[in-house]
């Protein structure tokens, strides 16, 4: 009787410890603030890049237009929390509008893409 007790004890830890885990995950705000904060810096490097002319208005518009649909992205991920894949699947289309970016100031012709 007690082997079955435990076995039902130990089957149910492990039942509940993942979604606590997955839980806890949800609940850290840190990762939502660091995407934030890369993106408001993203949209700050675009504006100062049109400003000193080294991308041309045009390819300004459409990098914002991208950081605004990260933004988005954000906003829609983050009403329930974020999980692991919503937050690398951030981080990534963020360091591709980096890259996008630095590409765009070395080019010099003007145009997107």
């Amino acid at each position: 009787m007690r082997k079955v007790l435990l076995s039902i004890v130990a089957a149910s830890t492990a039942l509940t410890a993942v979604p606590a885990s997955a839980q806890m995950w949800r609940l850290q705000p840190t990762a939502q603030r660091e995407i934030r904060a890369d993106v408001a810096q993203l949209q700050n490097q675009i504006q100062r890049a049109a400003q000193r002319r080294t991308v041309s208005q045009r390819e300004a518009t459409g990098l914002q237009r991208e950081a605004q649909g990260i933004r988005q992205l954000l906003n829609q991920y983050s009403r329930n929390g974020l999980s692991r894949p919503e937050v690398t699947a951030l981080e990534t289309r963020v360091n591709r509008l980096r890259q996008k970016l630095r590409l765009e100031r070395r080019d010099w012709d003007g145009r997107r893409g």
